[in-house]
């Protein structure tokens, strides 16, 4: 399939208590290379690390939702109506801590990674982009 999405967005918050050397593998694990940082405050003062990277072209596309295994892909795919919103942006967040462990899980709180996808469609509407997106999952 070609053209699955615009765009696709990582983003990681790594708090001070946490391992940064530990995140920065996680992120470049699923994000590859040439991962922008950028340092903020938390809302308590602490320093906050935010690790992010966009990507545009299909084989990263293919190459990131590939790594999440057919679990994870099939939870997707149950929920892609919640997943896609009016404007064709699809939104996934994994569970840091299980990334940390080396495992791929769908998150339902807020510590997490979060990909944020622009999904190829035209006409641009909903149901075009979870046609769409459908098809790519099942491709993979």
């Amino acid at each position: 399939m070609q053209g699955t999405f615009h765009w696709m967005r990582i983003q990681v918050f790594c708090y001070a208590t946490e391992n940064e050397d530990l995140i920065r593998s996680v992120m470049a694990d699923i994000a590859g290379d040439e991962v922008v940082e950028d340092v903020s405050e938390s809302e308590h003062g602490n320093p906050l690390l935010i690790l992010s990277k966009e990507m545009t072209k299909q084989k990263d596309f293919v190459r990131v939702f590939g790594k999440l295994g057919p679990d994870v892909i099939t939870e997707i795919k149950s929920d892609i109506e919640n997943r896609v919103d009016d404007d064709c942006v699809f939104y996934l967040r994994l569970d840091k801590q299980k990334l940390v462990g080396g495992e791929y899980a769908i998150a339902h709180h807020g510590d997490v990674m979060s990909i944020t996808c622009k999904t190829a469609s035209h006409p641009a509407r909903k149901e075009i982009a979870v046609r769409n997106l459908l098809e790519f999952l099942s491709s993979l």
